[in-house]
């Protein structure tokens, strides 16, 4: 029985299950969701066994807020220790021809230690799935990629991913370093959300040098850093302070004000960035606002979350945005991931058009 496995955040396994069984009913596909407090990831199951793989095929991978990756799991194994190969290739399930393989595991504690195996272990089990035409011998992307997903040395999920429809990185995880010169570690929300909600195109087309943005609830800079650092000129709107070297950029005016009352003194702001504390829906309307009264063309921003109901709260803020805008007549695109480097929070991208 085929089955759907979704990597998240620990603590994050509720409302991951719910957003994968939500979208499944809609789509008129019905099944039941294993999550287990701290696992790190998901297993859904459809009741007829071939509705998971139309499931799967039927989600865009971008409408999924909670899950980091995802993958079509045919089959879950137990294999013997003296001889994992043969246990794999010994399974029953057809798989389709892949063009990679990705050992991977939860992001647990548990998990990390699974590292070293799997490190060791690709080489081997690579070289045999060649061997049997399971895999081709040069990576292509263009066909799936062959998931095998660890909780044990010995217990793990075999299945595909489709490479245009999921996330790259291993484990679902975009590592970054933090730039010694950027004010706060929040830097690395914004870094990531450049890089995980908008593609190659769309970051070449809607950032470019020279724009102007606006940082609300900017001290002590963290998001403005990578404004600046993408060559943009920011106003900075916070009644704190802005760290001293991102004024001498030249590139920062900062603005002693409250961020839900500041209006934009220019009519050419291209980008609105947000990372106050308060509550998602308020934040939520705020964004509305400026993207009704073309105050910006994109903004991205984080909602905070409360301890329970992540799911239902983030489906309510994001409906209000979609439905504000399409009741006013926009075409607009939304889109929002509970990114690597955000805790208690999403982080949400929105345009007009």
């Amino acid at each position: 029985m085929s089955s759907i496995i979704l990597y998240c955040r620990t603590g994050f396994e509720s409302d991951c299950a719910a957003e994968i069984q939500f979208h499944a009913e809609q789509l008129g596909f019905f099944g039941f969701a294993k999550a287990s407090s701290g696992a790190g990831f998901v297993e859904f199951s459809c009741y007829q066994a071939e509705h998971s793989q139309a499931l799967y095929q039927a989600i865009d991978f971008r409408q999924l807020v909670f899950a980091r990756h995802w993958f079509l799991a045919l089959v879950e194994l137990q294999l013997d220790e003296a001889n994992r190969v043969a246990s794999i290739l010994a399974i029953e399930q057809k798989l389709p021809k892949c063009g990679s393989l990705r050992l991977e595991y939860p992001d647990t504690n548990d998990g990390k230690a699974l590292s070293s195996f799997c490190k060791k272990f690709t080489r081997p089990l690579e070289n045999a799935l060649v061997k049997h035409q399971w895999l081709t011998k040069k990576a292509n992307p263009k066909l799936p990629a062959m998931q095998l997903f660890f909780v044990s040395g010995t217990h793990c999920w075999i299945g595909y991913s489709d490479t245009r429809n999921g996330n790259a990185q291993h484990n679902g995880i975009l590592r970054l370093k933090f730039p010694a010169e950027a004010p706060s570690r929040s830097t690395l929300k914004l870094d990531e959300a450049f890089m995980v909600l908008l593609n190659d195109e769309e970051r070449e087309q809607y950032i470019q040098n020279g724009q102007h943005a606006v940082d609300l609830g900017a001290c002590p800079g963290g998001w403005t850093y990578q404004l600046v650092r993408r060559n943009m000129f920011v106003a900075a709107i916070d009644n704190g302070p802005m760290a001293q070297s991102l004024m001498d950029t030249g590139q920062v005016q900062h603005f002693r004000e409250d961020g839900f009352k500041y209006q934009p003194e220019r009519s050419n702001v291209s980008w609105l960035v947000c990372d106050m504390v308060e509550r998602p829906a308020k934040v939520s309307r705020l964004m509305l606002k400026w993207l009704a009264n073309g105050w910006c063309q994109y903004a991205m921003f984080n909602l905070k979350l409360p301890m329970k109901q992540r799911f239902a709260e983030v489906n309510q803020d994001l409906n209000l945005l979609k439905e504000g805008l399409s009741e006013l007549g926009f075409e607009h695109e939304v889109r929002a991931k509970h990114l690597y480097h955000d805790r208690e929070e999403i982080t949400v991208f929105a345009r007009v058009y």
